[in-house]
């Protein structure tokens, strides 16, 4: 019979990432601490996970988090609407050529923090503890394309604190907001930021796929910050090349070791980036 743990942020030791077609059965099961997910199985509204399916995590003592891209609208979602590839509203911005169907938004504008707002309001229906913010760091697409940096970094430091704001108002307090990348944002925090979220979260910290990461000088001093204010952070590098070999454990294995000296948790992902499974790792994650 599995222990039941309590569910509370400051004692997560493990955690995974799965937004493909996740199974809450198997996540129970699973014995991470922590769930980064989508709010449904294939991103639309049909296959949303039912009030029950999450209590199902909770229930098993793990912490259910629901993944949300607040940079970028993806055209598989409930609020995208067909018309919008030939007459975008005012805060739609052009396609991600690496990922097709995910567009650009104008952050700051009132009509997409309404959509977002709205997406929060369904996640807080079904139940989840917290959310995992992506693409916070779309500051840096706009500073590229004609907009002051400074502002684009203040306007998605307010929208952060914005949706921190609404969602406690909403769900309690103790609702969990953890953004993901975009650390770099903490160079112009006052205070606010790191005080209003419950963490962060990054990727390729100290591996790029399977080589040594080119950004961790960049981001290590960064995350540390989140550490000494008493904040989880949580790192996934696609490290595993699936042979399980022993370049491949010696790979994942340092990538854990590093992350745990620096007080941070690690998830060791699949290098494909899919996330469509929860990488378990006998004996290595999660950690007995």
């Amino acid at each position: 019979m599995q222990h039941k743990r309590t569910l509370n942020l400051s004692s997560v030791r493990s955690w995974a990432y799965w937004l493909q077609n996740a199974s809450p059965e198997v996540i129970a099961k699973s014995g991470f601490d922590l769930i980064v997910m989508d709010y449904s199985r294939d991103g639309d509204d049909e296959t949303a996970y039912t009030r029950e399916e999450i209590a199902e995590i909770k229930r098993a003592g793990v912490i259910p988090i629901a993944y949300i891209s607040i940079g970028e609208a993806e055209d598989y979602r409930f609020y995208w609407n067909e018309s919008w590839k030939t007459e975008p509203p005012d805060w739609l911005g052009p396609e991600n050529p690496e990922w097709p169907g995910d567009y650009a938004v104008k952050y700051w504008n009132d009509g997409w923090k309404r959509i977002v707002l709205e997406y929060l309001d369904r996640i807080i229906a079904q139940g989840f503890r917290g959310v995992y913010l992506d693409k916070v760091d779309e500051y840096w697409f706009w500073a590229e394309n004609g907009y002051d940096e400074n502002w684009t970094v203040g306007q998605m430091i307010e929208f952060i604190l914005q949706i921190a704001n609404y969602a406690r108002s909403k769900a309690g307090e103790d609702f969990i907001v953890i953004p993901q990348n975009g650390e770099w944002l903490l160079n112009y925090d006052n205070g606010s930021l790191v005080k209003a979220v419950s963490g962060w979260a990054s990727e390729d910290v100290f591996y790029d796929g399977l080589k040594p990461s080119p950004w961790t000088d960049e981001k290590v001093p960064l995350l540390d910050r989140v550490v000494k204010a008493g904040k989880v952070v949580l790192v996934v590098d696609y490290v595993d090349d699936g042979t399980r070999s022993g370049e491949d454990l010696a790979r994942i294995l340092d990538f854990i070791e590093k992350a745990r000296e620096r007080g941070y948790v690690p998830y060791a992902a699949l290098e494909d980036r899919e996330l469509d499974e929860l990488n378990v790792i006998p004996g290595v994650q999660p950690p007995r």
